[in-house]
């Protein structure tokens, strides 16, 4: 009994201890990546008399375009807001820091890859499709347009080799969304026909390395989908 006693304030400082060190890397974590466009949405000006803005909004896919095609960005003064690995859940809770606050015109959402590939969590494509079409309606609410995009194909993630039915969680995935799109009437861009492969469901390794992210050949076919799909909504 006296040694149950005793140990008890090595034990409150142990409990303070663990407590204060989830208190401390709880206040440290940044899960939506909201501090990662921070700084620039800050010095993003305010839109001039007649601008139309538009927003990327997304994951590694949409990261990396303005690594490899940096012009199609500038030169139409899109705005990129891509977080490599991140998924629905991630793009919901900052979509008012980096989309709704910068005051858009017009949003292009691409997401899926990593809600199949469980970058966060189980897959739940109903959780995943609520996710996108809570979304929509934040963009709707705040009188911005939206152009929904299919996920690209992938036969498999490597840093996931447990997820051996990626094609079909993709297809599916897709055939929501664009049903959605359809009968809302939101404009939907199909990269996944014109990015698989001819054999299999996988993408087309003329425009990947890795079976997930495209290569500039890759970008350069999105490109003028997307494009066009922009210009239409802006009229």
């Amino acid at each position: 009994m006296k040694k149950s006693i005793s140990a008890l304030p090595l034990l409150f400082l142990l409990s303070g201890l663990f407590l204060s060190n989830v208190v401390i890397n709880a206040d440290n974590r940044d899960f939506a990546g909201i501090s990662r466009y921070a700084k620039a949405n800050k010095e993003l000006p305010s839109k001039g008399k007649g601008e139309k803005r538009v927003v990327f909004l997304g994951n590694s896919i949409t990261d990396q375009w303005i690594k490899y095609s940096p012009e199609f960005f500038s030169e139409n003064n899109y705005i990129n807001r891509g977080i490599s690995g991140q998924t629905s859940y991630q793009f919901l809770l900052r979509f008012r820091e980096d989309v709704i606050n910068l005051n858009p015109d017009l949003v292009i959402i691409n997401v899926g890859t990593n809600d199949c590939a469980e970058n966060t969590c189980p897959y739940n494509q109903d959780v995943t499709f609520g996710n996108l079409v809570s979304m929509v309606e934040l963009a709707r609410m705040n009188k911005i347009k939206v152009i929904l995009t299919s996920v690209l194909p992938a036969g498999g993630f490597r840093w996931n080799k447990d997820i051996t039915d990626a094609p079909d969680r993709i297809v599916s995935l897709n055939d929501r969304i664009k049903a959605y799109a359809m009968k809302n009437k939101i404009p939907y861009v199909d990269y996944y026909s014109s990015m698989v492969s001819e054999k299999g469901r996988a993408l087309n390794p003329a425009y990947t390395k890795d079976g997930v992210h495209p290569l500039k050949s890759g970008y350069t076919v999105m490109e003028p989908l997307i494009k066009e799909a922009i210009k239409k909504a802006l009229k």
